[in-house]
């Protein structure tokens, strides 16, 4: 404690260990963007479809009429570029760096983008990594924008804490897939969301069955699921499940991802409508 301290952190620089004003981190975005809501996407482990519900939820929003965009903050390892078709060069002038704009018209910022090369691998450390969020979302030049989502890399590591804590997150999306143990990896990522008070606005479980085309039945080829117990244990009223689709997957590496309709997320789609509304 500061010699002389009268106890009002409002009014005071240092750091010690009476402080309480918890100071706020987030950065400023552009000056030419306004967005609304932003909305991370998130996961505990890679591989289990994040940056797939990433793309189909802003591509529902964009078809209920909303401008919805995608930050690509899984900078290692981009895959919304393809997943949209799109391998264009980002432009920039003085005003700032313009997103790349999707056949439907999202717009779309991600690393790849920005190589000559879009096969070069990002071999980054974890601050420079963390680095380039944050001018993603400062000097991109997004305009009106309803719905941001912001696909994150798996885990709980430099970037997500970077997001949360810098930009104005209003809610997380988390993806799962049935297996036990990506279940309990999956805690972790709500576990630092509430850490963080950032609402859970929902859980999509990704490959939760193959329904046969004969004869309907529904198969649980990795489990049955224990989604229910972790949306419940941690007060989480919004659950979708995704069917193992072989059209979704061709959708996605043909770059045509906009095509895709599936309902299994409407309701998913509805609740961050009513919970975030713009």
């Amino acid at each position: 404690m500061a010699e002389e301290c009268n106890h009002d952190c409002s009014s005071c620089g240092a750091s010690c260990s009476e402080r309480t004003e918890q100071e706020s981190m987030l950065v400023d975005g552009n000056a030419l963007s306004n967005i609304k809501k932003v909305i991370a996407v998130v996961s505990g482990k890679g591989g289990v479809g994040k940056s797939l519900v990433t793309s189909l939820l802003s591509v529902i929003m964009q078809r209920r009429g909303k401008s919805t965009a995608i930050l690509d903050a899984d900078v290692t390892g981009p895959s919304i570029p393809k997943m949209f078709g799109k391998h264009d060069r980002a432009m920039a002038n003085d005003m700032g760096i313009f997103p790349v704009e999707s056949a439907n018209g999202i717009k779309l910022m991600s690393v790849n983008f920005l190589l000559e090369d879009e096969t070069t691998p990002v071999i980054w450390r974890g601050p420079v990594i963390s680095g380039v969020v944050t001018q993603f979302w400062q000097d991109v030049v997004w305009g009106d924008v309803d719905y941001m989502f912001v696909d994150m890399p798996p885990g709980t590591g430099d970037v997500p804490l970077t997001v949360f804590q810098s930009l104005p997150v209003d809610g997380i999306i988390v993806v799962t897939s049935p297996q036990e143990l990506v279940g309990m990896i999956v805690e972790k990522a709500v576990n630092m969301a509430d850490m963080m008070n950032i609402p859970v606005l929902g859980i999509v479980e990704n490959m939760s069955y193959f329904e046969c085309p004969d004869c309907g039945k529904q198969h649980r080829i990795f489990g049955e699921s224990n989604i229910e117990e972790t949306a419940a244990k941690h007060d989480i009223k919004n659950i979708a499940r995704l069917p193992i689709k072989p059209e979704i997957a061709l959708n996605a590496d043909n770059g045509v991802i906009e095509l895709t309709n599936i309902s299994q997320l409407d309701s998913l789609a509805d609740a961050l409508e009513t919970a975030l509304e713009v």
